[in-house]
């Protein structure tokens, strides 16, 4: 089709003024402040090739842990964050103004694990009354430990639970100032491999093993444009991290100073998938709050239901959920 040239110079200034709309829209957008575990995702999205080309500024906050991330959104001094069970739960307890907008589900042979020195006497999870547990307290290796015990028929008043950070614990299971270490990978692998530690019981059947990307309601409110866009990258990131294990572990060793090959093994035993927000991954968050209440480590019940936004299950409802 041949155009005249007036009808030419006006599509072209109509093409100029959607541009510079688009533009000026994109520029309207506020940053978006993500905390960040130890680079994880921020690492994951460079090395997918998601961090190009955001029509917005993303503000990284790096955190040691989950538990001063919880306390950051809590405190609204960022807009979303990644959370496991546990600590999202510690921080809904906390009064956090929270809601779940987006699910990853790992699934592998060690995403989680009890663990004991490879020459320990003890070879169940009955084995441990009267031992000593080193874990985060109110960590997601805290409520390993705690369902494990449940299932010996055991509680934890059976055992002495001693809360230390992930390398203060290798360091006293080593040693063996503590019987047992419940952790959760790449800690799971790097012990596995390097010492030999033996697992007496694995996250993959007894957790949900769910990774929560949370938002303020602030940020939702205000940010809408932008978290559907982050949650989008971020899903696309893991979608590429399960066929690409080689270069993700490469990255994620420059980042932890772990050796790549434990990188290398978590990564191609781990699949990440996306699970959309549904009835039933509301009922296991609260059974996990509802035994926090009952080891008194939370004072009051908390209804989790509403730590969770499904209308962001609009744009991910053709992805397929992950079993659980």
């Amino acid at each position: 089709m041949v155009f005249s040239t007036p009808f030419k110079h006006l599509l072209l200034a109509t093409s100029l003024a959607l541009g510079l709309a688009t533009s000026a829209h994109a520029a309207d957008l506020q940053p978006l402040r993500v905390a960040n575990q130890k680079s994880t995702i921020k690492t994951l999205l460079e090395v997918s090739g998601e961090s190009k080309n955001v029509p917005y500024e993303i503000q990284w906050s790096e955190f040691p842990s989950a538990s001063p991330l919880g306390e950051a959104l809590n405190a609204g001094a960022v807009d979303i964050g990644a959370l496991g069970d546990a600590p999202y739960v510690f921080a809904l307890g906390a009064g956090a103004s929270l809601k779940v907008v987006s699910i990853i589900h790992a699934e592998g042979r060690n995403t989680t694990a009890l663990l004991v020195p490879k020459d320990s006497p003890i070879k169940t999870v009955a084995d441990l009354k009267g031992k000593k547990i080193a874990t985060g307290r109110g960590s997601i290796g805290h409520y390993l430990a705690i369902k494990a015990l449940a299932t010996a028929g055991l509680t934890t008043k059976d055992v002495q639970f001693i809360f230390l950070l992930p390398s203060e614990s290798r360091l006293v299971l080593d040693n063996g100032t503590v019987d047992a270490w419940s952790t959760w990978d790449p800690y799971t692998t790097v012990v596995t491999s390097q010492s030999q530690a033996r697992i007496v019981a694995s996250g993959n059947t007894l957790l949900s093993n769910h990774l929560y990307l949370a938002a303020t309601r602030q940020a939702i409110a205000d940010k809408r444009t932008q978290l559907d866009d982050f949650v989008a990258r971020v899903d696309r990131a893991y979608a590429w991290a399960n066929t690409h294990p080689n270069e993700y572990a490469a990255a994620q060793t420059k980042i932890t100073g772990l050796p790549l090959a434990v990188h290398v093994a978590v990564a191609k035993e781990t699949h990440l998938s996306p699970v959309l927000i549904d009835d039933s991954v509301i009922s296991g968050l609260q059974a996990t709050a509802d035994t926090y209440q009952q080891e008194g480590l939370l004072p009051r019940h908390i209804d989790v239901s509403q730590g969770f936004d499904k209308s962001f299950n609009a744009k991910r409802a053709p992805l397929n959920q992950a079993s659980r």
